[in-house]
């Protein structure tokens, strides 16, 4: 008698929260029914299953509720967590199979259909976007609104890391701080006599801010908040004079190219403002600019378009004439140029227009339409949408492809912590179809529910994209060949880590037979790094798969901006990949917001599989001795796109001393585009 009450008891404390626990055929059990023991045993693994999975521990996640669905076979609720489980770890194939066998049972509607939908198109499998597409407005910021003017004129935009842009407007002699939804943030006038006709405005690595004014014949130099700092530059017809400057360019190495309307030709200063050299001017092999507009610095080529001749043509980085890259009258009115997916992107009139730099050929990306239209720039933004400037009509426009539109956002809730319940914190990341984050989004922008009602006090905590740390992992080749490039690897190392500033954590984990972790800590510890204390022998044969995968481990939990380095030790035979799949691998980096990139040591292409997860996690490709050296890497990491979150709010709902399972819901909208995720969670057992 006293065993049957206390199962009864437990029937009765452990049963999967009657109205939240589907039944094998999707439907709810209804709340007053007490279960049988086998719901109470899976109500209990799939609490632990849900813990495991906000811990970030993804593999024991899977454990506790493939026991859950042990005791109730094709439960729907349990197949979902076990879909989402599967895809964190990477393992997207038996997530989706998982997510179909749910929404076969009925479970999901539209919202699981979508993410099914979503995951099998962008899975990935080794195909490109493709990046000549048309676009479409995704939305605009009109120069007035409700009768008061917010800026008049604007010829340039600069998008920011962190989602926000300055756009540069020359009629009202400013420069505006604007966000996603349109506010804005804030307005610089310039020194004490003010901008005079400021006509473009770029950033320099450093992220300082520069700021043509044609009418000044001048430069403004600016801090990355748009304060004041020198002018660069002055009228004249001298070496360093400008008469009507227009668009802004950098190399490598920072220095600064300014088409000069006037003098018609392109002007040249050093990162720290002196003048070095023109060039554009008529030649023995070079009839001379006309009317010099839009440049463009791309690699070691300068692309400068000319609007009386309608072309563009292509110098060296000394100013040497090397071709006209299309023919003349090809644009009517060319404005500036800019780079995006490694093409040149030009606007002309009503038109934004990409460009092969290799071949001259061309793709139109979007025409505005017949009403009276000027666009003078089109800039690529952190969340891939090209933001173009409208003189004529006085609008910002945001162009997206239309798969983007029409697909909506990808919305998942990574993590929610009821440790104060019921005070509650959610985690969410928002992406579009093909992984790219989006940046930018603000309080304004999120509606969170619980059981499809609204909560309490929902307050915006703050977004990945603003932190300026990273956690960063170095994985140092360890194979024979690596012995001759000790130098190599020690400097980059070094770098690495004196550009971390302190900041973040740093670990150093060996490729070789086997993945060894050498050292976690403060990046200070490694600034005299040295490949002779490494504890890891050389090896024929580099288990590249396996330290990738235990240095993503290390990082599930780290600094929302993290990344693996790899420092190639210069043998791509000697790299295997045995005991994880390639794309698995990829996708399980990707779904965790793991960034990979390459430092080599040699010069050339690195192997095929580097090349692969590299090009998959938005990572990059540097060689230790590149021109502009390796100061920037770390910097790049950070400015890297992070689509995450931090919401807080008071949950209405009772937690049944912590037993009941609480449904969560959130909405996320930006413009023309929104997107929704379901989860749930549960406070904790009093």
């Amino acid at each position: 008698m006293k065993k049957s009450l206390l199962l009864v008891c437990f029937l009765i404390s452990s049963s999967l929260f009657a109205q939240n626990i589907t039944s094998d055929a999707g439907m709810t059990v209804p709340e007053d029914r007490i279960r049988t023991a086998s719901e109470g045993f899976a109500s209990e693994e799939f609490r632990r299953g849900v813990q495991a999975y906000y811990k970030g521990a993804f593999n024991e996640a899977i454990i506790q509720f493939e026991k859950a669905l042990s005791f109730m076979p094709n439960d729907s609720l349990i197949l979902d967590w076990l879909g989402k489980s599967y895809y964190k770890t990477g393992l997207e194939g038996s997530a989706l199979s998982y997510w179909q066998s749910a929404q076969d049972n009925g479970y999901g509607g539209i919202l699981l259909a979508n993410k099914i939908e979503v995951v099998r198109e962008r899975r990935v499998t080794g195909d490109t976007n493709e990046n000549l597409m048309r676009l479409s407005e995704a939305g605009s910021y009109p120069g007035e609104f409700n009768g008061n003017m917010i800026y008049s004129g604007p010829v340039s935009v600069l998008p920011n890391y962190d989602g926000t842009f300055w756009i540069a407007a020359y009629n009202t002699n400013n420069l505006l701080l604007m966000n996603q939804n349109g506010s804005v943030i804030d307005r610089i006038t310039g020194p004490i006599n003010g901008f005079d006709r400021p006509s473009d405005i770029i950033r320099m690595s450093d992220g300082n801010l520069l700021v043509s004014e044609s009418a000044g014949n001048r430069i403004s130099l600016l801090n990355s908040n748009g304060r004041f700092i020198k002018y660069i530059g002055q009228k004249g017809r001298e070496l360093g004079g400008l008469v009507g400057p227009q668009y802004l360019s950098l190399d490598q190495l920072s220095r600064i190219y300014v088409t000069d309307f006037g003098n018609r030709r392109v002007d040249v200063f050093d990162r720290e403002g002196n003048p070095l050299y023109f060039f554009g001017t008529k030649s023995a092999y070079f009839e001379g600019l006309k009317g010099p507009t839009g440049i463009c610095v791309l690699e070691d080529s300068v692309f400068v378009a000319d609007s009386i001749s309608g072309s563009i043509y292509e110098f060296d980085r000394a100013g040497n004439f090397i071709r006209e890259l299309v023919e003349k009258k090809t644009f009517k009115k060319p404005e500036a140029i800019r780079v995006w997916n490694k093409m040149l992107v030009i606007c002309d009139q009503n038109k934004v227009i990409a460009v092969n730099p290799q071949t001259g050929s061309l793709f139109e990306y979007v025409k505005t339409g017949n009403a009276p239209s000027r666009v003078t720039t089109a800039s690529p933004d952190v969340n891939e949408n090209l933001v173009v400037s409208d003189y004529t009509a006085n609008e910002v426009y945001v162009m997206s492809k239309l798969s983007e539109l029409v697909g909506g956002l990808f919305v998942q809730i990574e993590q929610i912590d009821a440790s104060k319940f019921p005070e509650v914190t959610l985690e969410v990341r928002v992406e579009n179809r093909h992984r790219q984050p989006l940046v930018g989004l603000q309080e304004q922008n999120f509606y969170i529910s619980e059981n499809k009602q609204p909560v309490q006090n929902m307050k915006f905590l703050g977004a990945a994209s603003n932190n300026t740390d990273a956690d960063i992992t170095l994985v140092i080749e360890r194979s024979v060949e690596s012995l001759r490039h000790k130098t190599e690897i020690e400097m980059a190392v070094r770098e690495i880590a004196e550009s971390m500033k302190e900041q973040g954590v740093l670990r150093i984990v060996t490729a070789g037979k086997i993945p060894v972790t050498e050292y976690i800590g403060s990046p200070f510890g490694a600034r005299n790094f040295s490949l002779d204390a490494l504890k890891n022998p050389v090896s024929d044969t580099v288990a590249l798969d396996l330290a990738l995968r235990l240095s993503s481990n290390d990082l599930i939990n780290a600094a929302k901006k993290r990344a693996i380095i790899f420092i190639s030790g210069g043998s791509e035979n000697a790299l295997s990949f045995e005991s994880y799949n390639l794309s698995e691998l990829t996708a399980y980096m990707c779904n965790n917001s793991i960034l990979f990139s390459v430092i080599q040591v040699t010069q050339g292409s690195p192997s095929s599989e580097v090349s692969y997860i590299s090009e998959n996690t938005n990572g990059d490709m540097y060689y230790v001795y590149r021109e502009e050296g390796l100061g920037n890497v770390v910097k790049e990491i950070i400015e890297s796109p992070q689509g995450i979150y931090q919401l807080n709010y008071v949950s209405m709902q009772t937690s049944n001393l912590g037993e009941k399972y609480i449904p969560a819901e959130i909405e996320v909208y930006l413009l023309n585009r929104s997107g929704r995720d379901e989860t749930g969670y549960f406070a904790p057992l009093q």
